[in-house]
Formats: C-alpha cells, structure tokens, sequence
C-alpha cells in the first residue's frame, strides 16, 4: 500500500473540508482544517518524504471569483517538485498540456468525461489524444444511492447515471494510468471507510488505484489493506496531523510502507 498525499486547495487556500459539503454556489464548503503553510509548503514537505504521486486538487470551479488565487497556488506547488505530483480539478483537453507543462506528472479528470449525467467516450478520446493515457488518471469518486455507487462530478455535487462497478472499471482501465475514487458521502469525516467499495476495488485490482474517504484512525487503516487486498492505495486527509487531525504523518509513512498495521 502506497501512501500518496494531498494538497487541497479551496478559495486560494490549503485546506480539508467536508467533500460533501461542498457548494459552488458561494464557494462555500464546511472546513475541517485551513492550513497556515501554503501549497509550496506541502509540496516540498511531500518532496523531502519521497512521497511521489500525490494530488493537487483545484476545488474552486474557473467561473469562480476564487479560482485564479486557487490555481496560482497549485502551480506553485507543480514547481516545487515538477514530475512529483498530480493535478485535477476543471482539467479539459483544453488546458490538460499547459498543467503537465508547469510539472504534473498526471491530470486528473472526472467532469470533462462524465459529462451531462453519462460517459462521454468522445471526451475521454480527446483527453487521451492530447496526454496521452499515460498521463491520464481517471477520478471516479461515486456516493451510495439505492444501494449502488455512482459517479458523481462538478466537485462531488451532481450524480451520474453510471454506476461504479467492476465492468465499468474493465472499461475505462484501457484508456488512462491510475485511478482515485473518493467515497465522497465519508470524505472529511474521518468517520471511517466505505468497506464494500474498497472490497470491490481490491477485488478488482488490475491497474493503480487510490481510495480516499474516511480513514479516520489506525484501525481503518488496516480494514482498507485487508479488505483491499493490498492493492489499494490511500490518500488520508483530516485524520492526517499535517491537516489538525490525530494520525501521525510520519506514522502513516511506516505503516503504508512497511505493512506493519499495529495501531
């Protein structure tokens, strides 16, 4: 299991929120921790670390007041460690070259793809014709509804009509690098995982995957490397010390790194 940090940035600032709460309208969110460091700062702590593969994610949308003080942080920390971090958040096949450009090492993508409700395939082409797979993750974070999990874009506010399944993961693994599915109905709770989705996932397991969502302690922790089969990679947020939660940064680190899940 691979620790891979965060660096959320929402109104120009770093911070962790309720993934749930989040509104556009007024760029309101309920926070759980605004940081005092800046992106940069995060960046070049995740450098030190060798925590590669982490993700930068722009939480304002481009229509809002707020986004270029969001953005322009971002960029600050893609060039603190160019190639060391991922990037999403309002990615098109438009501006997806200018983000890998400034030192991404990967754009993350859900709205452009999953547009109107539904996979627009030719979307997901245009996207792999201007990065190329290899630089592409696909964000497939889903919330419950009827017993089934659905994507969920536009900053986790509005359901799709595609359900997240095995087949649906089958499908899109051909057209991008790496996956992360945030469980969006626990993301910022710290409150614990989503175990049948993280089981689904570490049943799947046929390219990278990162789960966010929940992990709130020691003990999740090690329900997410057993129930995913150690396939999964994991990206923690509020529960995070860095981020005014209890679970030890470097902690974290050893456990991800060494499988020693002793809380």
């Amino acid at each position: 299991m691979r620790f891979r940090p965060c660096i959320d940035i929402h109104n120009g600032k770093v911070k962790q929120i309720v993934g749930g709460s989040l509104k556009d309208q007024g760029d309101q969110a309920a926070e759980n921790f605004v940081a005092e460091q800046d992106a940069a700062w995060y960046a070049a702590l995740y450098q030190e670390k060798k925590l590669s593969g982490g993700h930068v994610i722009l939480l304002n949308p481009e229509s809002s007041p707020y986004y270029k003080a969001t953005k322009a942080q971002a960029m600050k920390a893609l060039a603190v460690w160019p190639g060391g971090l991922q990037i999403g958040g309002g990615i098109h096949d438009k501006n997806a070259e200018a983000f890998l450009k400034a030192g991404a090492s990967h754009v993350i993508v859900t709205s452009f793809v999953f547009k109107d409700g539904r996979l627009k395939e030719e979307n997901l082409e245009r996207l792999v014709h201007a990065v190329g797979k290899e630089h592409l993750v696909l964000d497939l974070s889903c919330r419950k509804k009827e017993d089934a999990y659905y994507i969920v874009t536009d900053r986790w506010q509005k359901f799709t009509e595609v359900k997240l399944t095995p087949e649906i993961l089958d499908e899109l693994s051909g057209s991008c690098a790496e996956f992360l599915i945030h469980a969006v109905d626990v993301e910022g709770k710290a409150s614990g995982i989503e175990k049948d989705l993280a089981k689904m996932l570490g049943d799947w397991g046929k390219i990278p995957v990162t789960y966010a969502g929940g992990v709130g302690n020691f003990e999740d922790l090690r329900s997410l490397k057993e129930l995913g089969r150690n396939r999964l990679d994991v990206t923690i947020g509020s529960a995070l010390d860095l981020f005014g939660g209890s679970m030890g940064f470097e902690k974290v680190q050893k456990v991800c790194a060494d499988g020693m899940m002793q809380a």
